[in-house]
C-alpha cells in the first residue's frame, strides 16, 4: 500500500504516478504555514473556540498536518482540542514523512520554532502509521488533545464516508491538471458537504475550473499573493 516517493537531487519530494512536487521549492513549511495554516486564520480563529477541526484533502507527506500541529501547540491561547482529518489515496512510507521535515531548507525566524519541533512531532506520526490500513482511522497525539483522522482511499467515497463539520478546509492535492478527480465538483461538493456558514478555505492553486466551482457551492473566493515561485493563492470563505 506504500506509495513510492522519488527524492530530486534538490532535496524535494516528487510522485512519479501524478509527475508532480510534494511541496513548493520555496520550502514544506513555509507553503503549509503561509498558504494553508495562516489563510485560514489561525491561530486566532481556533482561539475563541474549545475544539476546531481542520478538513484536508491530500494528507501527501503530512506537512500540513505536522505544521498546523506544531503551531497549535506554540500557541499559548490554543483550544482545548484539534481535530485533522483528511484523505490520501496514495500514502506513503513513514520513513519518508520523517525524512520531509528533515529536508534542507532556510526558516524565518517566525518560523524557526515550529522547524525544531516538525522532527519529534513526525516521529510521533510515523510511529501511529505503521499500523494504516485502508477506510477511516483514527490517531492521538498531545495527550489526546490532537486528534487526526485519516480515511484512506479514493477522495470523493472517502469524503461521502466521513463525519465531520469543518471549520478550516485545506484544499490540496497535485496539480489539478495531473489531478483532476481531486478538484473535480463532485469531490468540492463532498467537501462542501462537510463546511458552514464562515468556515475558510485555503489551496495553493487559483485555476478558474476550481474558482468557479467553489463559488458555486457557496464560496466567497479572492485570489491573494503566492509564495513564490507561484504567482497566486487562494483564500475563501462559506
Amino acid at each position: 500500500m506504500t506509495e513510492l516517493v522519488q527524492w530530486l537531487d534538490d532535496g524535494s519530494p516528487h510522485s512519479a504516478r501524478f509527475n508532480d512536487r510534494y511541496r513548493s521549492r520555496t520550502g514544506g513549511l513555509a507553503q503549509a504555514l503561509t498558504v494553508f495554516v495562516n489563510a485560514c486564520g489561525l491561530p486566532p480563529r481556533w482561539r475563541v473556540r474549545h475544539e476546531f477541526t481542520v478538513l484536508e484533502t491530500g494528507f501527501g507527506l503530512g506537512l500540513n498536518f505536522l505544521a498546523t500541529w506544531a503551531a497549535w501547540e506554540a500557541d499559548a491561547q490554543r483550544c482545548e482540542r484539534l481535530n485533522f482529518v483528511s484523505v490520501e489515496a496514495y500514502p506513503v512510507a513513514a520513513g519518508d514523512i520523517v525524512r520531509n521535515v528533515l529536508a534542507p531548507g532556510v526558516p524565518g525566524d517566525a518560523e524557526a520554532q515550529l522547524q525544531a519541533r516538525l522532527p519529534a512531532l513526525a516521529q510521533e506520526l510515523a510511529r501511529a502509521w505503521l499500523g494504516l490500513r485502508l477506510g477511516v482511522q483514527q490517531f492521538e497525539f498531545a495527550e489526546g488533545r490532537v486528534r487526526l483522522t485519516l480515511a484512506v482511499g479514493d477522495v470523493q467515497p472517502m469524503l461521502n464516508l466521513i463525519d465531520c463539520a469543518a471549520d478550516a478546509v485545506y484544499l490540496d492535492g497535485f496539480s489539478p491538471a495531473l489531478n483532476p478527480d481531486m478538484w473535480s465538483f463532485a469531490t468540492l461538493q463532498a467537501m462542501a458537504n462537510h463546511c458552514r456558514a464562515g468556515t475558510t478555505l485555503a489551496s495553493y492553486t487559483v485555476a478558474l475550473g476550481v474558482r468557479e466551482s467553489l463559488q458555486q457551492l457557496g464560496f466567497s473566493v479572492r485570489k491573494r499573493a503566492g509564495l513564490p515561485p507561484k504567482r497566486h493563492r487562494l483564500e475563501a470563505v462559506l
